[in-house]
């Protein structure tokens, strides 16, 4: 019995060896795991902002460009409003001259003509020629009045819409700056938790080194346990064989009872295995609310809140909202939902053809979006100016290029 129970306490301290080693080098191996999740996660993050960066540095550029050809467009149009000006300044002196002139020799000038004319016809062409004299010129000058009036309205209409496209830049430049500084607290978040992970990872090396040496001792102490069984497994070949007889009985029973627990524990695992399997065919369901309405009902509820005003990342249709805030929100209120960034509205619903446009799409420019409202017009959440030169209201649905067209009904 004394060489049975040797060889049993040195399987024991066999298991209790595998044992320490797992349960020393498991919580630093978890706290590192987090560590090295969170590193990952800001760097995730520190990516897609990079690339919201990247977007924003692109819009910032093609606006420029936009305002460039405004100014271009403003420059020609004023010089165009010059020359009316002088042509109808020119004319209406001319027209001026001549009607003093005929003022002042009507009488003499019309006798002349009446003399000098071969028949009563003639005559009659002659007197008419006086009249349609005074009239062409009249029609001239009401003809450059209307051209210089066109052109007033045209300069009026670019420098509007120069003013959204500054607005837009500035509202670009504020994300850039906002955007610029979260990425840097980002980097410096995540260089924290490197420096956390690095001695992490320093103290676990120093626990798994003080473990070896520690599995290393129990592995002596077993090797010299289980040299002390076989000695005394040895000596007990010397003894009588009444008591190997009776030795070796009380193992054949031992050994039933055995077999009687291992079928038993065969059966558990059998309702365990079951139980798992019942478990797993269960089963989970999840269900999309899609909204309904019409384009022209989503045109008819934006017209609503035409005047309020412009706020960079407001959402309130009343108190301010900025461009894809009041898109997302006109949209909410017919049971759609919408991300509030007009980049990423350029992937909702499905795409649609600039010619094919009709009441309710979604007109996304770079950095802008806007509801279309039907006859080449958007009406949107346009820039911080007070209304009805900013905020929410309608604008030439073509001032800028296109880049898409979503429908959502």
């Amino acid at each position: 019995m004394l060489k049975k129970r040797l060889v049993t306490f040195g399987l024991v301290a066999a298991m209790l060896v595998t044992s320490c080693q797992v349960a020393f080098a498991t919580p630093y191996d978890s706290k590192i795991n987090d560590l090295e999740a969170q590193s990952s996660d800001i760097q995730s993050q520190i990516s897609s902002m990079n690339s919201d960066l990247a977007q924003l540095v692109a819009d910032i550029k093609v606006v420029e460009q936009e305002i460039e050809q405004k100014e271009a467009d403003l420059e020609q149009a004023q010089a165009d409003l010059k020359v009316a000006e002088e042509k109808r300044q020119s004319q209406y002196e001319a027209m001026k001259g001549r009607i003093v002139y005929m003022y002042e020799n009507s009488d003499s000038d019309l006798l002349a003509t009446i003399l000098e004319a071969k028949n009563f016809a003639d005559a009659l062409n002659k007197v008419k020629y006086f009249s349609d004299v005074y009239d062409t010129d009249r029609e001239m000058l009401e003809e450059y009045k209307q051209t210089e009036q066109e052109v007033k309205d045209l300069i009026v209409q670019v420098e509007e819409e120069e003013s959204i496209l500054q607005e837009n830049k500035e509202t670009y430049e504020h994300q850039q700056a906002e955007l610029q500084q979260t990425i840097e607290a980002k980097k410096a978040e995540k260089a924290d938790v490197d420096s956390e992970l690095k001695e992490a990872q320093r103290l676990a090396e120093e626990y798994a080194a003080a473990i070896e040496a520690q599995n290393r001792a129990l592995r002596e102490q077993q090797e010299r346990q289980q040299a002390q069984a076989a000695a005394a497994q040895q000596s007990s070949s010397d003894d009588s064989s009444s008591a190997s007889s009776s030795s070796r009985s009380n193992n054949n029973q031992n050994n039933d009872n055995d077999n009687d627990d291992e079928d038993s524990d065969s059966g558990n695992n059998d309702s365990s295995s079951s139980s798992s399997s019942s478990s797993s065919s269960s089963s989970s369901s999840s269900s999309s609310h899609s909204g309904s309405g019409s384009g022209s009902s989503v045109v008819g509820y934006a017209a609503q809140f035409e005047g309020n005003p412009y706020v960079w990342g407001g959402t309130s249709l009343t108190n301010g909202c900025d461009c894809s805030g009041f898109v997302m929100q006109v949209y909410a209120h017919f049971g759609v939902s919408l991300p509030h960034s007009s980049a990423a509205m350029r992937s909702v619903g499905y795409g649609v053809s600039v010619s094919d446009m009709q009441p309710g799409d979604i007109v996304c420019y770079s950095g802008h979006v806007g509801i279309y409202a039907g006859g080449g017009s958007i009406i949107n959440a346009s820039n911080s100016a007070p209304y009805p030169k900013g905020g929410i209201k309608y604008n030439n649905a073509y001032y800028r290029s296109i880049v898409a067209v979503r429908r959502i009904f």
